[in-house]
């Protein structure tokens, strides 16, 4: 037996040939599944124990020269025996489906964006908060009345323990580790127990800006929240109107000139050509006590806008819910966007 192997070796060692189809014909003939190699292999148990070991060594030379063989004899000829057509590095390659993002990601982006290009930062918190973040810092005491502004989800166990209902509470988590000067922004689902309509949710996404620094004032609020109308929208007309905001003193409403140019406009500006897009104000000094900041050394704003008013405004979406319900006829509608 053992001399059989072995004139099968000089076979292989001898082959030589220039056709794709003898090469596969020889390498099914000894490493085929019905090839000689299977046959020796099964045999290999047949074999008296004391020539077990030499039967062993000359069936793996074997099996080592035939596959040495094969792929010296592919190469020669030029890869595989059966090369598929899509070898043909200068067919055109199959078209690639492109990808959607979110509308609400594209505006929290885009607002990222113009914010990165004067110095402000991205800060993230979690979104399960317990009530000293949520309100107590930002000069909402318990039994505070404005705490009504807001529908708040408790944890059910744990009543001071709750979904944060604004990104404010990721400011109060930075100023606590961070001192002056501060120049963030803080983007971020909110949640609120509102009832769901077409133009209100119980979940729904913000982006909050906080400046922190000696001899802040009004005016650098007003010129930050300009700079940004005109890149975010392309206006250069904004008004702030008085407001009331528990963390701010004073607080304003800024609106922005939209214009009464078709019919939409008068529409979703109720015929006035303003349109209400943010709320604003001077950081109130407790909030500043309660974030161990001295208040008589620094001042500072903060901003916050929500993202779906902003992309149902830009992108006329009439229904925020259409936000939620991952409809792809509604998100393919955005492919072409940035």
């Amino acid at each position: 037996m053992i001399d059989k192997i072995k004139a099968h070796i000089a076979k292989v060692e001898a082959f030589a040939t220039e056709k794709k189809e003898e090469l596969e014909q020889f390498r099914l003939e000894y490493l085929g599944k019905k090839g000689l190699l299977n046959d020796l292999f099964a045999k290999f148990k047949e074999v008296p124990k004391e020539e077990k070991k030499e039967f062993g060594q000359i069936i793996n030379e074997l099996k080592s020269k035939a596959e040495a063989k094969i792929n010296e004899l592919k190469e020669k000829l030029g890869g595989h025996s059966a090369a598929p057509a899509y070898n043909d590095l200068t067919r055109p390659a199959f078209p690639m489906e492109i990808g959607s993002r979110h509308p609400v990601s594209l505006i929290k982006n885009k607002i990222v964006e113009i914010f990165a290009n004067i110095g402000f930062s991205i800060a993230e918190g979690p979104e399960i908060e317990d009530d000293w973040h949520n309100f107590t810092a930002l000069n909402l005491p318990e039994y505070h009345p404005a705490r009504d502004m807001q529908d708040t989800f408790f944890i059910q166990t744990r009543p001071d323990i709750l979904l944060h209902t604004h990104t404010s509470s990721v400011e109060v988590c930075y100023m606590e580790q961070n001192q002056p000067p501060i120049r963030i922004i803080a983007p971020g689902r909110v949640y609120r127990n509102e009832d769901i309509s077409a133009r209100s949710h119980c979940l729904f996404h913000q982006i909050e800006g906080l400046y922190i620094d000696t001899n802040v004032s009004f005016a650098d609020l007003k010129q930050t929240l300009l700079y940004f109308t005109k890149e975010m929208f392309g206006k250069s007309k904004i008004r702030l109107r008085p407001s009331y905001f528990p963390f701010t003193e004073p607080s304003a409403e800024m609106d922005i000139y939209w214009g009464l140019n078709n019919e939409i406009d008068y529409r979703i500006t109720k015929g006035t050509g303003w349109l209400e897009i943010m709320g604003c104000g001077m950081t109130d000094p407790n909030v500043l006590k309660n974030c161990n900041i001295d208040p008589e050394k620094y001042s500072g704003f903060a901003f916050g806008i929500g993202l779906e008013r902003v992309a149902m405004l830009l992108y006329q979406i009439g229904d925020i819910r259409a936000f939620y319900e991952n409809d792809v006829r509604f998100l393919e509608q955005f492919k072409s966007s940035i």
